[in-house]
């Protein structure tokens, strides 16, 4: 979380609320990886805002990652 408050330019305290609601919302789903914290996106999910309910997450992640960086994170999730 230090490395995305970082690049994003919030503070990790804001990250960590942030990563908290998307998966207290089944955005992102956690799980543990020893000491650490994995989470998996719910790509299929609707967005939240009822103009764009049409719309899953997946179309956001195609917006900012390349079809490569996509089927990674897909293959990387199954």
């Amino acid at each position: 979380m230090k490395s995305i408050s970082e690049l994003v330019g919030i503070t990790e305290r804001a990250v960590q609320r942030i990563v908290a609601d998307l998966v207290q919302q089944e955005y992102l789903k956690r799980s543990k990886d020893g000491r650490r914290n994995r989470y998996t996106i719910s790509a299929q999910k609707p967005l939240r805002h009822p103009i764009e309910a049409h719309r899953n997450v997946d179309c956001i992640l195609e917006l900012v990652l390349t079809k490569k960086e996509r089927a990674e994170m897909l293959e990387a999730q199954e």
